[in-house]
């Protein structure tokens, strides 16, 4: 978590310095309509750019002016159009974006302490661009909304592409999986709340939260920091630990309650609206050998419906006894995990789990393995049934077997043609005054009305 500070830290500090700079140098460096774009945006932005580990390059200044004139455009368009956001749309996206810098900084206070100002007042300073952002976003989704692709389009598209040109796709498998998690009975957890309802007491007794945290909590990021997780609104949490840490009033200890990471026990230390800053202790219980084998048990039993009986399909099964939130619910088939948004079930061979790709290398197409042990990256078991859909060998696209695939790159170049002809045409329609400094950029180039744009020599 230190390390995450110390990078934010870094960011700011070089966003201050820019700020520094530009306060008394400050100049217009575009014209879009009515909106200015100002020199201290793009340094701003620049910095940052820095601050990441970029190198120096003084063409992403060119770059940088092009999105925010593009921006501009845009949200001057939403106007006429009557497009518009909603301001909880806003303000869920001001929320998620404080939120990254929130944990990456260590919690809330660090992050106040880097910005020297509170967060509800930098969520203030930043509202505003967010919000242009957010109505530009949707103004060219309206611009895109009729693009549709045929199939001769896509046919079009492939066919111009040169031979010596057409992309090489790796093996690809399509795998389902069911998963069986050990759990311990009742009995076995009681050990565990025990302990935790043992060190409440302790608490209660007048022992330090902090110092209990420390020697006892099995939360190995919060555990140093005494239990404290600083500010945090409920998406944070899971639901049992918001409930419980937005039902109590600061200084209040809660009883000791189970989410699925164990036995918790928390104390409100502030309350700040929707935020609240809590610290906590957990106690975390260890799988037993009798809780696996009642999960191979289990996964023995499935299979034997699966194969020897055939009283289910693999996806009901995986819809009704898998432990696994992400597939269960998607006939237990496993998403391509590089492309979440297409949510696409063809996964090349060298993005899956080591131990998945080993199994099913020796499964032929529409089968189903025995229930296999796999071991997490955290070091916890679980038993797994897996069930190899299709398999595509490595080749050179072609429509036959690539149409999927080859479909979403026409869709994309013709929504990218219909985008830049939406810019070209808006452009001569609308007044736009680019300072000197920047009219030599490549990515400029026919962006300044011409009776404001001076003659620049190569």
């Amino acid at each position: 978590m230190r390390k995450f500070g110390v990078a934010i830290l870094s960011i700011i500090s070089v966003i201050s310095v820019a700020r520094a700079q530009v306060h008394t140098l400050d100049k217009i460096a575009g014209v879009v309509g009515s909106g200015i774009i100002l020199q201290s945006d793009i340094e701003l932005k620049y910095a940052s750019y820095l601050a990441q580990g970029n190198a120096p390059d003084p063409a992403i200044k060119c770059q940088i002016l092009q999105s925010l004139l593009t921006q501009k455009l845009l949200a001057q368009q939403a106007v006429i159009d009557s497009v518009e956001v909603k301001e909880d749309e806003v303000d869920n996206d001001v929320d998620r974006r404080m939120r990254g810098m929130i944990q990456r900084a260590g919690g809330q206070e660090r992050l106040e302490q880097f910005l020297g100002r509170s967060v509800i007042q930098y969520k203030d300073e930043i509202r505003p661009d967010i919000k242009e952002a957010l109505v530009a976003q949707k103004m060219q989704q309206k611009i895109t909304t009729n693009v549709n692709t045929t199939p001769q389009d896509v046919k079009k598209f492939f066919d111009a592409i040169p031979k010596d040109s057409l992309p090489s796709f790796n093996k690809e498998v399509e795998v389902g999986e069911i998963v069986f998690q050990p759990k311990l009975n009742k009995d076995e957890k009681e050990a565990y709340r025990q302990k935790a309802e043992d060190l409440r007491k302790r608490v209660i007794g007048g022992e330090d939260f902090g110092a209990m945290a420390r020697l006892y909590s099995q939360d190995p990021v919060s555990a140093t920091e005494g239990g404290d997780l600083g500010f945090n609104d409920r998406s944070a949490y899971v639901k049992e630990f918001s409930a419980m840490a937005f039902k109590l009033k600061a200084g209040e200890i809660s009883p000791v309650f189970e989410t699925d990471f164990g036995f918790h026990f928390l104390q409100v230390i502030e309350r700040r609206g929707e935020q609240v800053h809590v610290r906590h202790i957990i106690i975390t219980p260890a799988i037993t050998q009798a809780s696996l084998d009642r999960a191979k048990a289990k996964a023995d039993s499935i299979y034997d419906l699966l194969i020897k009986n055939k009283k289910i399909d693999f996806s009901s099964a995986a819809a009704y006894y898998s432990d696994s939130k992400e597939t269960k619910y998607n006939g237990g088939m496993m998403l391509n995990a590089d492309n979440v948004e297409a949510r696409t079930t063809y996964i090349p061979t060298d993005k899956l789990d080591p131990q998945v790709a080993l199994i099913t290398d020796t499964m032929k197409v529409g089968g189903i393995s025995k229930p296999q042990v796999f071991t997490g990256q955290d070091g916890k078991k679980t038993f797994k049934i897996l069930y190899l859909k299709s398999t595509t060998n490595a080749h050179k696209a072609n429509l036959a077997q690539d149409y999927p695939k080859i479909k979403e790159y026409a869709t994309n170049d013709k929504i990218n043609r219909t985008v830049s002809d939406w810019f070209r045409k808006k452009r001569k329609q609308t007044f736009i005054k680019i300072d000197p400094q920047y009219q030599s950029c490549p990515t400029l180039l026919g962006w300044g009305t011409p009776e404001t744009t001076a003659a620049v020599k190569p």
